[in-house]
């Protein structure tokens, strides 16, 4: 009887273990998204183009966009590009990435073009879990990877 107690106890730990530590669900086109997200964009794993939230769904972009404002990262890093290529993404300047739970902790790794045909060595800022985390995104910005359950929002 004490094993079957172990056991049961065991399970019961490992999954709650997992269900904390499971990413977001990834957005989808035409799934609802939260009014905070309104104007966002987010990039799912394998997608070419992005998706926005507009009218509380997200909805996929089929038309090169000019560069957002605001992102979401909800698991796998978002890998994105900035003024250092041609089509950027997102523009340079002060950032701000909000964790969407207590556990979640920002992160963006960034590389510049230092020179034509040089990328420098990439640069990592990384929050605490559960606190916002400040961003400087560097001018000629060749590559970003934003990372965390974090809605990550341009400052000027």
């Amino acid at each position: 009887m004490k094993s079957v107690a172990f056991a049961v106890a065991t399970l019961a730990l490992l999954f709650s273990q997992a269900v904390a530590t499971a990413d977001p669900v990834a957005p989808q086109p035409d799934s609802p998204c939260a009014p905070n997200y309104t104007d966002a964009m987010t990039l799912p794993s394998g997608a070419t183009m992005p998706l926005v939230c507009q009218g509380g769904q997200w909805h996929a972009v089929t038309t090169p966009q000019p560069p957002s404002d605001v992102w979401l990262s909800y698991g796998p890093a978002l890998a994105l590009h900035g003024e250092g290529k041609r089509n950027p993404n997102l523009r340079s300047g002060q950032w701000t990435a909000t964790p969407q739970d207590s556990s979640s902790q920002c992160r963006a790794q960034q590389s510049v073009v230092l020179s034509p045909g040089v990328v420098g060595e990439p640069q990592t800022a990384q929050g605490q879990p559960g606190l916002p985390l400040e961003v400087t995104v560097l001018p000629r910005l060749f590559d970003i990877a934003l990372s965390g359950n974090c809605l990550w929002e341009r400052n000027d």
